[in-house]
């Protein structure tokens, strides 16, 4: 071999290693600044787009932010199967005892509620309703009132008016109602339920409300506060993306505490104006004890690839201001929350967000397709365990997580396309979430409860929200 060759293969070798060291070095760095930053693609995506438009690259931008969006998201879902989370075709309880007030007409219905007596059983023959030229639908002052169907899917209330039901009275139940917002803008249908001030143990089970921006708004009235709500197996969509700046969410649980929504089916609550940021379910304002459980949450199923931030379920929401909190006072959101057994799917953001949420548990929940879990500020304590996770975990601005046992995914591997959590399943973006192999089951847990589909869970519980998924399945 020629010396001159001799001299520069050591050379070559050293400039080679030199490369290499710089590679891993700067993949390192790239890896710390992306756990640092704990913004998974589809949020990287959009950072970087804002920053760009800023200086004048608005197109590399937005390119910017549909190529990482693709590189995370996962296909768009197909048609759900029938979860036995949401309304039902069979009424959840047989008719309860008392003065049964039949109504077939609207303005029999208007006169009914409003002058209600205690113990009454409003139920309307089938048809479809129509209600419009009034604010709300006002109870009367009497408690333990049920407004019903007798079979599910026999009676449509198409309200024309901001308002739908507003519930002031204790113990107010409403069952097996079909609700439809028809407004001629969506800034004149707010809400199906109106709950406020003296509405404490109200109960709205089977039903099925779509279109209405915020279909649940809960919230005090001067210095009363409608504890003791339940929110069960109803069924709340919208077709469209909601054209407001106002509020979207299906559930807006403000100051209000000890409420129950469990086993409900949420779709599609797009915001197309304003900051376009919407909610599934929230509870904010300053309330206590508050539970969201085994309910199944599609941030995105048929309005897909709308702009605007969609998060699955909240404690503290957006914040609140003062006015609206409990004693006047937001610090905590929420306190004592209990966020177990859900499954929330196909979201831009978050799929869980605690936001200034104090001594906060969440257990036992299934994250496919969403940006993670996220808390934040130092009134934000959660223990969080169990839970299935696509995506990261994050505590920022001082909040403060005790979180050892889940499964999750690291922001790194997400910016290489890999979704580890979701290969548990036969095929997740068809919701086809049996397990691909034997389920991953934790060590012994007490009190390990009910899962999404209600069944009880074993001594070593299965990580996520079910056992079985096919449990959770209507056929």
């Amino acid at each position: 071999m020629p010396k001159n060759s001799r001299r520069r293969s050591p050379s070559i070798k050293k400039i080679a290693l030199f490369v290499l060291l710089i590679v891993v070095f700067a993949a390192a760095a790239i890896a710390w600044t992306l756990e640092s930053m704990a913004l998974p693609p589809r949020q990287f995506g959009p950072y970087i787009e804002t920053r760009l438009a800023g200086n004048g690259w608005a197109r590399i931008g937005a390119w910017f932010a549909l190529t990482f969006n693709e590189l995370e998201r996962g296909a768009p879902l197909a048609a759900l199967p029938a979860l036995r989370a949401g309304a039902q075709p069979a009424p959840a309880t047989p008719a309860p005892s008392g003065l049964v007030v039949a109504v077939d007409n609207a303005d029999a219905a208007v006169k009914a509620i409003e002058k209600a007596q205690p113990g009454d059983v409003i139920t309307f023959a089938p048809g479809t309703y129509h209600f419009n030229g009034r604010p709300y639908l006002a109870t009367s002052s009497a408690s333990g009132v049920t407004v019903r169907a007798g079979l599910p899917g026999s009676v449509t209330l198409e309200f024309g008016l901001p308002g739908g039901f507003l519930v002031a009275s204790p113990n107010w139940t409403f069952e097996n109602l079909h609700i439809r917002g028809a407004c001629k803008t969506h800034d004149g249908c707010d809400h199906a339920f109106h709950v406020i001030g003296r509405g404490a143990g109200f109960v709205a089970r089977n039903n099925t409300v779509t279109d209405f921006n915020t279909p649940f708004k809960i919230g005090g009235n001067g210095n009363a506060y409608p504890d003791n709500g339940v929110i069960e197996n109803n069924t709340i969509s919208n077709t469209r993306p909601r054209d407001t700046a106002a509020a979207v969410g299906a559930v807006d649980l403000a100051a209000a505490s000890n409420w129950t929504i469990r086993a409900n089916l949420v779709s599609d609550f797009a915001k197309a104006k304003g900051d376009r940021a919407s909610f599934g379910v929230q509870a904010r304002g300053g309330g206590k004890g508050n539970r969201i459980e085994r309910n199944v949450v599609i941030c995105e199923n048929r309005l897909r690839s709308v702009p605007g931030q969609r998060t699955g379920l909240s404690f503290g929401g957006a914040g609140s201001i003062a006015a609206h909190c409990r004693g006047k006072r937001c610090v905590p959101e929420q306190d004592g929350g209990v966020i177990d057994s859900n499954l929330v799917a196909s979201c831009s953001d978050e799929g869980i967000y605690l936001n200034r949420a104090a001594a906060t548990t969440v257990t036992h929940n299934t994250l496919l397709d969403t940006a993670g879990m996220k808390a934040r500020w130092p009134e934000s304590g959660a223990e969080i365990h169990g839970n299935i996770v696509d995506g990261r975990i994050v505590a920022r601005d001082g909040a403060a997580l005790r979180e050892d046992d889940n499964l999750d995914t690291g922001v790194t591997r997400l910016f290489t396309g890999a979704h580890p959590v979701r290969d548990l399943f036969s095929a997740s973006a068809g919701l086809d979430l049996r397990w691909r192999g034997d389920a991953p089951r934790r060590d012994a847990t007490p009190l390990a409860g009910a899962d999404l589909c209600g069944t009880v869970r074993p001594t070593e519980p299965a990580y996520g929200a079910f056992e079985d998924f096919a449990a959770c399945l209507t056929n």
